[in-house]
């Protein structure tokens, strides 16, 4: 699943690589054009977390920075890895139960109208958990409140077996999720993905996207060190806007020029 061929012009000894099967577009920050899935430390380090969480039916926390790439390596791996066992749920700000109950009902593709009865939805939703093991994937996961933990710990331990569930944070959401008891017997792994080494980033730049292959190691290292800081969503954005920069220009490859100007038009003072 993650084993394809290194970059163009890579070493053997290359920290990362492409993915062999490709993320699909959606999953990519700006739905880039042209990006490529690539193989980070942090995407296999949450291959084997998520394989590990799914064969014990635990539950799984996945940490780190904005833009380290958790979300989209949560749901590649387990759309490639488990494509009948993955179940996204996209909540709101504030979550409720109702909430979670509701898209637990839609994700897990019941037919039958949700009940009004909560006692009623809850079984629908039961019995189908424990037909096949499911992995729950809960993104921005520390904005949930106590009682939407409580429910999930309700679902993972009334479900034969127990039931993965992945739990996305920001670093700043680490607090919030180790205040939450339940998580203390019910969790397998807690996971921290950090941004791209510098040696790697020469490498990921050109797998993650063919407009780097002719730019020099060098000027990739600049322009991470002046923006990306080893983000690859920051990297798919100064992607999304170099491509820009050629359509406009008539160029057929950035130059050192053209990326200047591309860089000084970024606010470079945020992260998205």
């Amino acid at each position: 699943m993650l084993t394809g061929p290194g970059p163009p012009g890579g070493a053997a000894t290359q920290l990362v690589s492409l993915a062999g099967t490709a993320a699909p577009g959606h999953l990519h920050f700006l739905h880039l054009a042209g990006a490529r899935t690539v193989v980070t430390p942090g995407l296999r380090a949450t291959d084997d977390a998520l394989a590990a969480a799914h064969q014990q039916r635990r539950f799984l926390c996945v940490l780190g920075d904005a833009g380290v790439g958790k979300t989209f390596a949560v749901h590649y791996v387990a759309r490639t890895r488990f494509p009948r066992s993955h179940v996204p749920l996209r909540l709101g700000a504030r979550p409720t139960p109702a909430d979670l109950r509701a898209h637990l009902h839609d994700a897990l593709g019941l037919h039958d109208a949700l009940p009004a009865a909560p006692a009623l939805a809850d079984a629908l939703i039961r019995r189908a958990l424990a037909a096949a093991p499911y992995i729950v994937v809960v993104d921005e996961a520390d904005r949930m409140s106590e009682a939407c933990f409580e429910y999930l710990r309700f679902l993972h331990d009334d479900t034969l077996d127990g039931l993965c569930v992945v739990l996305i944070a920001g670093q700043r959401g680490e607090k919030a999720l180790r205040a939450r008891q339940m998580l203390a017997t019910r969790t397998a792994q807690w996971l921290t993905l950090r941004p791209l080494a510098r040696v790697s980033v020469p490498s990921a730049a050109r797998a993650l996207h063919p407009v780097w292959l002719t730019v020099a190691p060098d000027q990739l290292r600049f322009l991470d060190g002046h923006f990306a800081q080893g983000s690859l969503r920051r990297w798919a954005l100064l992607t999304h806007h170099v491509q820009r920069s050629l359509s406009a220009t008539g160029r057929a490859q950035p130059d050192p020029d053209l990326l200047r100007q591309t860089l000084d038009r970024i606010d470079t003072s945020c992260r998205p």
